[in-house]
């Protein structure tokens, strides 16, 4: 089974690839203090359709290079105030 991560789009600057910052909470083993532990994946998005601030989910599948192993599942929220594109 996949794994499926949600996360936010913090760049969108290459060509089909985006970066998606994960993040989760963890206890401490001795503290028992709650953190958040944050990390980034580099997602294929075949049509570009991602933009910086999307909170989006992506898929795990085969290498796609060498850094790529997620595909962008679907954009979940756009940030209030995002510009809707026009299709003329």
């Amino acid at each position: 089974m996949a794994r499926r991560i949600t996360g936010t789009v913090v760049s969108d600057t290459q060509d089909k690839t985006i970066v998606v910052q994960a993040e989760r909470r963890v206890t401490h083993s001795l503290y028992k203090k709650q953190y958040k532990v944050t990390k980034k994946y580099q997602a294929h998005d075949e049509k570009n359709e991602a933009q910086v601030g999307d909170i989006v989910a992506i898929v795990e599948v085969r290498p796609i290079s060498k850094t790529k192993s997620f595909k962008l599942e679907s954009v979940i929220e756009r940030p209030e105030g995002a510009a809707e594109e026009v299709v003329a």
